[in-house]
């Protein structure tokens, strides 16, 4: 079975007095296929044909988050999440570039697909270009968020009382600065129907500094119930210095879940995803749900198949108490929830 690594060594832990902001690591993020696999220690001469698939989608990786890889191993799990390959240039039918018909938005950069839940493009932008992304050839460009835009959405959202949940999406949701969330959670305060804030983000995986103590006094403040989910695909992405970030939040209460993509020769493997499942709850964090894969342009070496995904699912609960059993589920364009895939 693949090797699972936990790091908790003291090399990986940012010391208060060295740590960079997180600001300072967006701006030192790794752009260059070259540059990231030699500071993994691999030649890459012997990879040099995969860097073209950059042009389809650019390359961007926080530095934490690269310390975290296996050093010298082309195939470890974090570098072929983030890595370019060829594949990424073969068309596959099926694999299309809206696979969730999400381009057409209700307002600007909203998206209401479910009845009482809107989504909102708070950030155009992303820390870590993941290669399976789904919204890889989302027209950002048409919802680049800034306040006018946002004030556009929550007009919408406050002529329609159905709705009683905000999901912050993007991008990444926490690419926008402290003060700019404070002041959109003080917008949504206002709106009486509105129960939840929803934040869907990868930022604190890639760069544990994201977490600040203004962030945090902000979502733990006012009325709305605030809930974070993570999206963590691997155990080896968890280290000291993301469970030490995310400890202000659990002290505030906030309710942490998590979310993975099934994606093949990374954590198609039962035993992988259990020891996720445990990793993630003795920090507090509730796994939540398992996706197969959105079938976007550019990734379909990702895929894993329902057969196989079922295998996995079946095997996981052997293995787990129930309540550390993510639910298998894919989305399909056009339905109103999730679909369940079915176990038996």
């Amino acid at each position: 079975m693949p090797q699972i690594i936990t790091r908790i060594a003291d090399d990986l832990h940012y010391s208060s007095t060295k740590e960079l902001s997180w600001q300072q690591e967006l701006a030192n993020v790794v752009t260059c296929p070259k540059e990231l696999l030699s500071l993994v220690n691999i030649d890459e001469e012997k990879y040099r044909a995969h860097f073209a698939a950059r042009k389809l989608f650019p390359v961007r990786v926080p530095r934490p988050f690269i310390k975290k890889m296996q050093q010298g191993n082309f195939n470890d799990p974090l570098l072929q999440q983030v890595m370019p390959l060829s594949a990424e240039q073969q068309a596959v039918p099926g694999f299309i570039a809206d696979p969730l018909e999400e381009h057409d938005t209700v307002a600007e950069g909203l998206l209401h697909k479910y009845k009482h839940r809107v989504l909102m493009i708070v950030k155009s932008g992303c820390a870590v270009n993941c290669r399976y992304c789904f919204r890889r050839h989302f027209p950002y460009e048409d919802n680049s968020p800034n306040k006018l835009r946002w004030q556009s959405a929550l007009n919408y959202i406050t002529e329609h009382v159905e709705i009683n949940e905000v999901i912050f999406s993007g991008g990444d949701p926490l690419m926008a600065k402290d003060e700019h969330l404070a002041w959109l959670l003080a917008q949504l305060q206002q709106i009486e129907h509105i129960k939840r804030v929803r934040i869907h983000t990868r930022l604190p995986v890639v760069i544990p500094q994201r977490i600040t103590a203004e962030l945090v006094n902000t979502l733990s403040q006012g009325r709305l119930q605030v809930v974070m989910v993570f999206h963590i695909n691997h155990p080896n992405e968890i280290d000291q210095s993301f469970e030490l970030a995310i400890q202000p939040l659990r002290d505030k209460r906030i309710a942490l879940f998590n979310q993975s993509v099934l994606l093949k020769n990374i954590n198609d493997d039962s035993e992988i995803l259990c020891a996720l499942s445990e990793r993630l709850f003795s920090m507090g964090i509730l796994p939540y749900y398992l996706h197969l894969l959105d079938p976007v342009a550019g990734a379909a070496h990702f895929d894993v198949d329902v057969h196989a995904a079922t295998k996995i699912a079946n095997n996981m609960m052997a293995t787990l108490p129930g309540f550390l059993m993510p639910k298998l589920v894919q989305e399909i364009a056009g339905e109103t929830n999730k679909t369940p895939i079915n176990l038996s």
